[in-house]
């Protein structure tokens, strides 16, 4: 059973990973951004973009992100993080941007479905997201684009908010890639806020792991909740007031 991170009964634990060295990971759509209608449009808010500039100025902080990494990199501008990891935590700054299989799915996909209103398909280079946000048919595009996808080789799907992403099966997700700064940067807690199914990855790792998923769901490896994107912020307040420059496991 899911807990709500900002009840007085979570404040220990808020507590704990303000005493230890922890990695503050976030998710960027619909966690540090709230969903927009069409993703070009997404940004940080004022607010919340100050709240993350002291979060990461107190706690080591990475961003782990769907997006392809130019494009998360370029909406995190003036917020110095410790890494920005896109396409579903396959790409950091030493990852090709690109793969031939992904452009080959690309080209199926819209021989299969290109004609079908209200669907487009979102090229990251290292995956797809087919979305399906704009039909007036939401069930049957995305029995269409499971149905298309599904055909292809090697391809990992992974649900969203009315999107299908589309990843191949070998590469790394979330949860390797918090794996592998929790280890890279020395830390024994992780926090890591997500809102979606490719976020699931991550709240499944082992460890010290305090998994914040945004919105309660039942089947989810996240133990906490916030009730909506809006109180991301109220979260970014507590970590920053209960961190103190005299924690010895401050950077």
């Amino acid at each position: 059973m899911m807990r709500y991170l900002l009840s007085p009964a979570s404040r220990p634990v808020l507590a704990q990973l303000a005493s230890e060295r922890t990695l503050c990971a976030f998710d960027f759509d619909g966690t540090l951004s709230p969903i927009v209608e069409h993703p070009s449009r997404a940004g940080i808010g004022e607010k919340t973009r100050r709240l993350l500039r002291r979060v990461a100025a107190l706690y080591p902080c990475i961003i782990v992100s769907g997006r392809a990494r130019a494009d998360l990199v370029g909406r995190l501008a003036g917020i110095k993080v410790e890494r920005a990891i896109g396409n579903h935590g396959a790409e950091t700054e030493m990852t090709p941007p690109k793969s031939m299989m992904v452009a080959e799915w690309k080209a199926s996909i819209n021989r299969e479905l290109g004609a079908v209103p209200g669907l487009w398909v979102e090229d990251k280079g290292l995956s797809l997201a087919v979305h399906y946000r704009q039909s007036s048919d939401k069930a049957g595009a995305r029995r269409r684009i499971l149905a298309a996808a599904r055909s292809l080789p090697d391809a990992r799907l992974v649900g969203g908010k009315q999107v299908v992403n589309l990843m191949p099966d070998r590469a790394s997700n979330k949860g390797k890639a918090l794996a592998a700064e929790r280890k890279r940067l020395g830390c024994s807690w992780i926090l890591y806020v997500g809102d979606d199914d490719n976020d699931e990855d991550a709240f499944a790792l082992e460890g010290n792991v305090v998994g914040v998923r945004i919105g309660q769901k039942r089947r989810s490896h996240a133990r906490y909740y916030l009730r909506t994107q809006s109180e991301v912020d109220k979260l970014l307040e507590m970590i920053v007031e209960l961190r103190t420059p005299t924690h010895p496991a401050s950077r």
